[in-house]
Formats: C-alpha cells, structure tokens, sequence
C-alpha cells in the first residue's frame, strides 16, 4: 500500500481506477476503509484517491498532531505529489468539512466537491454523543457496547429491519485491523475540538450536497439552511452512513454532478 510522507506524518492511501482523479475524505473515526460499498461504482470512471486521515487507519503515528486545517493540507500535499492537477472532493461528514476547507485554502487543488451527509455545522449535541461513547468504549463494557450505541446513529432504519445486518456489521467492526483506537479516537476528539466550518459563500468551486432523508448527526432540517444556495440532493433510505446505505445513489449523483466540469 502506497504511503506519502509530509510534515513527519506518513499518511498511507489507496489509489485505483482509470479517468479524472476523485479524492475521498473519510468521516470521524473512519479510514480509507469506508469507502468500500462506493469504490467499486466510481472506479470505471474516476482515479480514486482515498487517504486515511491523521489519526485513522495505517497513517502513522496516530497521535501526530491532528486538525481540519492539518488534514486539508495533507490532502493538498499528496494531490501536489501524485501530480494530479485539480481533483473532484467527496468529503463524507467531517470529511466533508476538510474538503471545504481544502477547496478555500487550497483553491488550486479542487475541481468541484460534493459532501455527503455533511453541511458546515457544529453541532454540540453530536460532540457530546462522541464523548460519551468513547467514555463507554473507555470502561470495562463489552467491546461491541459502544459500537451498539452508535450505529442506530449511522446507519437507516431498514438496516435493524434486515436479520443479520447488524451483527455483522459488529463483526467486521471488532474484526478490522486497523480500526481507530481508543487513544486516537480521543486525540482525534480533542483536536477537532472548537472547530467553526467555512461558509458556503467563500467556496471557490462547484459544490453540491447529498443529505439522507434519515440522518440523525447531520438533520437535513437544520443541514439545508447551511447549505445556502447550492444543489441539494436528498438520498431516501440512508442515515448517515449514506454511502453505505445507498452507494448506488451516491455514486450516481456524482457522475451526474462531475462530468460537465
């Protein structure tokens, strides 16, 4: 696996596919990983580009200095070193807020960003649910405790519907090796902490939004008057796991979004 070394941080990635390079940023507590339902559908036609971020996955170490600042800046330093030119974003959630801040710092870097059940907002009530499920994950509770708490909070409904599905969503979860620490969960926490998202107005490039009509982080009641005045598009049976509930959706609303730009 490729890794990219910038500012004393080895940041591992992945890279596959044929057509215009697409660079995805992951969410809280997740790596390049997460992308896995997506990947397959955008890999026919985009280079896609999926690093872990600061505190994720097989980038090292994990209790290098963190930040959405930080992260965008690694983006825009692995897209300068792999010569992509401008890249189409997906940023899912956090990772949403990266791209924006990569496209305003980096103006250069970022052809168009589409966010994925994101919006520019801090919502304390989600900081306080991070909290509390890594006091969980911190105490003698049963490994899955935490993870049974958070992902009524990720994935659609239809999910707990469907025998099976949550079970081994636990399993692949508890069997994953490179899965986030307890450690790094909290640094990623404390260095993400008092973070204040860009505004929509100050992008430099085309942005659209996928919100999914069941997220419960990121409300599309409170997520569509932050979005201002550009494409939004609401995703039917998704939470906020939106590209693991509905790839296909995303995937398509992506195609449709770049390919004139």
């Amino acid at each position: 696996m490729p890794v990219f070394e910038h500012d004393t941080v080895k940041i591992n990635f992945e890279r596959s596919g044929d057509g215009p390079p697409l660079l995805l940023i992951a969410g809280m507590m997740s790596d390049n990983a997460s992308w896995a339902p997506v990947v397959p559908l955008l890999e026919p036609y985009f280079t896609v580009i999926r690093p872990d971020n600061r505190t994720t996955g097989q980038t090292v170490p994990w209790n290098a200095p963190a930040s959405v600042d930080l992260i965008a800046a690694d983006c825009a330093a692995l897209i300068t070193n792999l010569g992509l030119g401008r890249v189409h974003v997906l940023g899912h959630s956090m990772g949403g807020l990266i791209g924006m801040r990569l496209a305003c710092h980096f103006p250069d870097a970022v052809r168009s960003l589409t966010l994925a059940a994101s919006a520019p907002l801090r919502l304390e009530r989600n900081v306080a649910l991070f909290r509390a499920l890594l006091a969980i994950r911190q105490s003698n509770a049963a490994p899955d405790t935490w993870l049974r708490a958070l992902f009524p909070w990720l994935f659609a409904p239809e999910v707990y519907e469907t025998e099976g599905l949550v079970a081994q969503a636990l399993a692949a979860s508890l069997a994953y090796p490179f899965a986030q620490s307890a450690d790094a969960m909290a640094h990623q926490l404390d260095a993400l902490g008092g973070y204040i998202p860009d505004a929509i107005a100050d992008l430099p490039c085309p942005a659209q939004a996928l919100l999914a009509q069941d997220d419960m982080l990121v409300p599309a009641a409170l997520a569509r008057p932050a979005l201002d005045n550009i494409p939004v598009h609401m995703i039917a049976g998704a939470g906020h796991s939106i590209h693991w509930d509905q790839p296909q959706a995303v995937a398509d609303h992506l195609r449709s979004f770049t390919s004139p730009l």
